[in-house]
């Protein structure tokens, strides 16, 4: 079991470790921990550690067929200024999966890294 001190790590399948790698370091702030691309790489960001999967991974080639298909599943980042966010994450040619939503807890929308995963920017309302 993953204890306090420990990173919490959520595992993506990628088409693409290197052009993943780039989108999460480049876009949101993630670092590179390790690189064996193209099968595997992880990133960082405070206490979440993304595991991008490539084809080859082990990770990738244990999931069955039938558990293959996207769901509703994402990440879910924090940021301190969302219309800010999508103003530069539009300069750098990103698309966006869903409008701005806002909700008694906060402002988000929806992105996809680029084997289509995706993430959720979340700003929360202010108190």
């Amino acid at each position: 079991m993953t204890t306090t001190d420990q990173l919490a790590s959520v595992r993506y399948i990628v088409d693409d470790v290197q052009a993943a790698i780039d989108f999460y370091t480049t876009h949101l702030g993630f670092t590179l921990r390790t690189s064996a691309a193209p099968a595997f790489a992880d990133v960082t960001r405070g206490p979440l550690r993304l595991l991008l999967s490539g084809a080859a991974s082990s990770g990738a080639r244990a999931t069955p067929g039938d558990a293959a298909t996207a769901g509703r599943n994402r990440i879910h980042l924090i940021v301190d200024n969302l219309d800010s966010t999508i103003d530069q994450l539009r300069a750098a040619g990103l698309t966006f999966r869903s409008d701005v939503v806002s909700g008694p807890g906060g402002r988000q929308v929806l992105i996809a890294d680029p084997a289509g995963n995706l993430i959720e920017l979340f700003q929360p309302a202010r108190a």
